[in-house]
C-alpha cells in the first residue's frame, strides 16, 4: 500500500519563502508521475509542478521560475521548494502519485500554506 506524508506548510509573509517535503512509503515500480497539487478555496484542485519516472519536468506557469521541484531517490522524498510566494498562492497543497501500471492514483493528506502579511 502506498502512503504519501507531507510536511513543511506553514504561514509565511509575501516575498517569503517555503520548503514541503513528501515521503513516499509503501514501494511501487513502473511508469510513474510524482508531484504537488494545490486547491485553494472555492477553486478547482490544479498541478503545480511535477516529474516523471525519466525525469521529465513539468511545472505550471504560475510557478515556472518561482517554484524548484527536486526528487530524492533514496529517500524517495519529492520536496518543493517555493520562492517568491504571494497571497494567491495560498492554498492547501497535496502531494501526488500516479502510477500508470496499475492506473491508480495516489494522494496526500495535505499541507496548508498560508501567504499574508
Amino acid at each position: 500500500q502506498v502512503h504519501l506524508v507531507e510536511s513543511g506548510g506553514g504561514l509565511v509573509k509575501p516575498g517569503g519563502s517555503l520548503r514541503l517535503s513528501c515521503v513516499v512509503s509503501g514501494g511501487f515500480y513502473g511508469a510513474f508521475t510524482m508531484g504537488w497539487y494545490r486547491q485553494a478555496p472555492g477553486k478547482q484542485r490544479e498541478l503545480v509542478a511535477s516529474i516523471g519516472s525519466s525525469n521529465e519536468l513539468n511545472y505550471a506557469d504560475f510557478a515556472r521560475g518561482r517554484f524548484t521541484l527536486s526528487r530524492d531517490y533514496a529517500a524517495n522524498t519529492v520536496d518543493l521548494q517555493m520562492n517568491s510566494l504571494k497571497p494567491e498562492d495560498t492554498a492547501v497543497y497535496y502531494c501526488n502519485l500516479e502510477l500508470y501500471l496499475t492506473r491508480s492514483t495516489h494522494w496526500g493528506q495535505g499541507t496548508q500554506v498560508t501567504v499574508s502579511s
